[in-house]
């Protein structure tokens, strides 16, 4: 089932989880262990994210080095295809990335997932590699996630980047994309912002989902103005539940996010209980994201699903199997 139709169809508010696929040379049990606690919860759909390789300079052991291009962690469509070996009834949204690939590369993943059954992706650019300040695509790459939309919008009408494709199989993918409540750091203010979301609602995104936030008036205010720009899909919030003081300086910097005061203060204060600081601060967010009327929230898990469970089961205890 598509998710604008999960969300459409929802008489209440739900939980979708996201998880990081586990390390090259993991066994598939690890994987299986960050979902099967969230399983109890009954979540339409999980997203999975996706990792571009990464470039590394090896040390040969004469003072020069060997640059070499290393994928750490199993591929999408590996990872897709374990999840649904375990959880049939589960649907599954795996993320597609422009860095790192050709627009070719793109279209035969996409393909690949179609093929397997996926019906929904999330659409994203992914950031650049360490050691580049800025996204550099790939040569024929997108350097956009507009421009990903937009081609997965083509597959679902049939029309193929080899243009000698004729009456082509089309996809049927519901997309959705990421946005940034606090601004993406790349942008030039949050208008810039706005607009280049709305393009991608433009190019065929049927839904949005927030980058992570820790104060709710980010979030409703990046809505009221969205709506006042003409984007309409749904927005579905997203939040991590801060684990442990390190986080102060840690999620700021990878994540281009604010933390309230409030909560710094409460973390500096007790840090020997930030794990517990953490979750009732995200119980405090989600039972109020809930009476604003979000239509779902989706919780970044890192494949570490101990303290979201606790959180998702004092929000939506009545929809727990245990």
């Amino acid at each position: 089932m598509k998710v604008i139709d999960i969300i459409n169809a929802s008489q209440r508010p739900f939980a979708s989880f996201e998880l990081v696929p586990p390390l090259k040379g993991s066994e598939v049990s690890r994987l299986y262990s960050s979902i099967d606690p969230l399983m109890q919860f009954r979540p339409p759909f999980i997203n999975v994210t996706c990792h571009r390789d990464e470039v590394e300079y090896v040390p040969n052991g004469d003072g020069t080095y060997t640059k070499m291009t290393l994928a750490k962690r199993p591929g999408t469509i590996a990872i897709v295809a374990a999840i649904m070996r375990r959880y049939p009834q589960l649907e599954i949204v795996p993320h597609v990335i422009c860095g790192g690939a050709s627009r070719s590369k793109v279209e035969s993943e996409l393909l690949d997932l179609h093929f397997l059954g996926i019906q929904n992706v999330v659409a994203l650019r992914g950031d650049a590699i360490p050691g580049q300040r800025y996204f550099m695509p790939e040569a024929d790459g997108f350097s956009h996630s507009s421009e990903l939309v937009a081609m997965i919008s083509r597959l679902n009408r049939g029309q193929y980047l080899d243009p000698t494709v004729k009456n082509g199989l089309s996809t049927d993918f519901c997309v959705g994309v990421a946005a940034y409540p606090e601004k993406h750091f790349e942008a030039a203010n949050l208008d810039v912002d706005i607009q280049h979301l709305k393009a991608k609602v433009e190019a065929g995104a049927h839904y949005i989902v927030t980058q992570m936030f820790f104060d709710n008036d980010q979030y409703y205010r990046f809505v009221d103005r969205l709506r006042q720009a003409g984007v309409t899909v749904p927005v579905i919030p997203g939040l991590k539940p801060v684990s442990n003081v390190r986080q102060l300086d840690l999620l700021p910097r990878s994540f281009h996010i604010d933390i309230p005061q409030a909560l710094v203060s409460r973390l500096n204060q007790t840090p020997a209980d930030a794990y517990q600081v953490g979750i009732e601060w995200a119980i405090g967010q989600s039972r109020d994201l809930l009476a604003h009327g979000a239509p779902a929230i989706h919780y970044y898990t890192m494949a570490k699903p101990d303290n979201v469970c606790q959180i998702v089961r004092e929000v939506f205890s009545d929809q727990s199997t245990d």
